[in-house]
């Protein structure tokens, strides 16, 4: 008989108390549930605003001369999610039975099936692999059809009209650089600058695994941070230190064991290519380990080229152990560049560059494009204004290569005009500063995903009894006060006890049924740090004990200094929630 014959199995045993408990289970489930959607019942909101609370304040308070937070809308209009690339390249390989009708992912069902790690493969090699290995379907044992892309987006309309197209937002990301040129303005127009934001995102996965770590629905919570590449380097004095790291080149060459490094060295060496990247990997580091993950229970896998989102030039994924499946990512850090800024220019025309000051004046020369109005404004008519306001925000180059043809009418952006009409210039000029387009490194989490984190690293089983060993700073009840009988005067004492507690904001257990040790117990279960109890001797001395969950020692305190006591056991200011 195995170990898991004997002990079960850790993650069904963390659903069960889940459901049972009140923090999570599957979304509509008298209609017999539906994939990658999840409700979280009072204890489980109660441990999501905690950890989106603690991730705020290591993204966002912690670092409020950086970093701004904004709220977008969930739904967004084609044309967003077209220049962003999300119409395009937002898409996972799906492969459907010809007999039973069933779909799956192609790259999962290949690693599944012969246990062969093929995600970024495309089509035609994932058709390869399905017919050389003779690919059946698991449910039925059917032929399976070719592989094709399939479009995760969820799609709608906005108001009565089908033409008009929106999405639900895959990522919050499109709407911090859609409006990025906004709080630029508004945070006096300075770089580095972080947006941040916390919001709901839909992503209609082929089919959904593994519960809570991969949901259609769930809250992501991103920062996109923009800075000059060339700029100065990050407050590594608040965030540095070792990272553990599995280099791409690593994995290619068969390893699976990550190295340690220095984070500034890394940079410094190139193997991470943003030094911003590599800050705010240190940061979300120590999130997570507020979030009750050891330092040798998580490290970062850089994914290969083939893996990577479009928009990415590097991406690293930050992985935690868990007891059902391993190694789980619970954020992705990814390297932009100026793609989405500069997308988001050539389908808007509006400019997203900004003004990066010289610490001295220079002199240059400069390439201007020149334009004879009179020709195109025959050309054009009442377009001329609109080619000369996309000219304006054009990078010279562009023209140039708009002009490399002897044809006499060139095309720039969509507007055909005669080529005579448009010149490129040079011109010595004495720069203060020139415009850049930012580039942008994102640290990004599924908050959810770290609600089932939590719970994994903290569930606990002490003789026959669960305890859940949340962090107490994120613990969804702070404290429970109960009387040590059903007695009127302890009831009566307990109850204003469990009401002054309430008045600090603190989420508080009050239970009176049931043997003391029961209700201990049932504490232990949820996770709640710290029981108050009111005895006999409560009834002499007005002194109460406090028992710590973690240790079961009982320590005396007076009524009077309990407020202060249990503040400072869990480091607590007054006032906090």
């Amino acid at each position: 008989m195995s170990v898991k014959d004997i002990l079960g199995d850790r993650y069904d045993k963390i659903v069960d108390l889940a459901k049972r408990r009140g923090f999570f289970w599957p979304s509509y489930e008298i209609y017999g549930g539906v994939a990658g959607f999840y409700d979280l019942g009072p204890l489980g909101v109660m441990l999501k605003i905690n950890v989106v609370n603690l991730w705020r304040e290591y993204f966002v308070l912690k670092h409020q001369d950086l970093v701004a937070e904004i709220e977008t809308p969930i739904i967004a209009p084609e044309v967003v999610l077209r220049a962003s690339g999300h119409i395009n390249h937002f898409t996972d390989p799906i492969i459907e039975c010809l007999n039973c009708g069933r779909k799956y992912r192609a790259d999962h069902l290949i690693e599944e099936n012969i246990g062969l790690k093929v995600e970024g493969y495309g089509v035609e090699d994932l058709n390869k692999i399905v017919r050389e290995k003779e690919l059946k379907c698991p449910q039925c044992g059917g032929k399976l059809s070719d592989v094709r892309t399939f479009n995760l987006l969820f799609k709608t309309t906005i108001g009565p009209y089908s033409s008009d197209v929106g999405y639900l937002r895959p990522e919050a990301a499109q709407g911090m650089f859609s409006a990025f040129k906004r709080v630029f303005i508004s945070m006096r127009e300075r770089l580095p600058l972080g947006i941040a934001q916390i919001g709901r995102v839909a992503r209609n996965e082929i089919s959904p695994r593994q519960g809570m770590v991969r949901l259609r629905e769930f809250t992501i919570m991103e920062v996109e941070f923009f800075h000059d590449p060339e700029g100065d380097d990050p407050p590594w004095d608040r965030f540095s230190g070792k990272l553990r790291l599995l280099p791409a080149e690593l994995r290619q060459r068969g390893e699976e064991k990550p190295i340690e490094v220095d984070v500034v060295e890394a940079v410094r060496e190139g193997l991470i290519k943003n030094k911003w990247l590599g800050y705010w990997m240190c940061v979300a580091r120590d999130f997570i380990r507020e979030l009750g993950v050891e330092y040798s229970d998580m490290h970062y896998e850089e994914k290969m080229p083939y893996e990577r989102a479009h928009y990415s030039a590097q991406t690293f994924d930050q992985l935690v152990r868990v007891s059902r499946w391993g190694w789980v990512e619970v954020s992705g850090h990814a390297y932009r560049t100026d793609y989405d800024l500069r997308r988001h220019m050539e389908i808007s025309g509006e400019d997203m560059k900004v003004f990066k000051p010289f610490k001295e004046p220079r002199v240059v020369e400069v390439e201007k494009v020149v334009v004879d109005k009179a020709v195109l404004g025959r050309a054009l008519g009442s377009s001329l204004a609109s080619f000369l306001e996309v000219l304006r925000n054009m990078d010279v180059e562009e023209v140039k290569k708009a002009l490399a043809t002897s044809e006499e009418n060139i095309v720039i952006s969509g507007f055909r005009v005669p080529r005579a009409a448009v010149k490129i210039v040079k011109e010595v000029e004495k720069l203060s500063g020139t415009k850049i387009i930012p580039h942008v490194a994102e640290p990004s989490f599924g908050a959810e995903r770290l609600v089932l984190i939590v719970l994994d690293k903290a569930y606990s089983e002490e003789e026959n009894r669960v305890v859940l060993k949340i962090p107490k700073k994120i613990a969804p009840v702070k404290a429970a006060v109960f009387p040590l009988l059903e007695r009127e005067e302890l009831v009566r004492v307990a109850k204003e006890i469990y009401s002054d507690l309430v008045s600090l904001r603190l989420t508080v257990l009050y239970d009176e049924s049931g043997s003391i040790g029961r209700r201990y117990a049932r504490a232990d279960e949820i996770g709640i740090p710290y029981a108050v109890t009111v005895d006999f001797q409560t009834l002499s001395d007005d002194t109460v004990t406090i028992r710590d969950r973690d240790t079961k020692q009982q320590i005396r305190v007076s009524i009077k200094d309990l407020r202060k006591k249990l503040l400072e056991l869990l480091d607590l200011e007054l006032g906090a929630v």
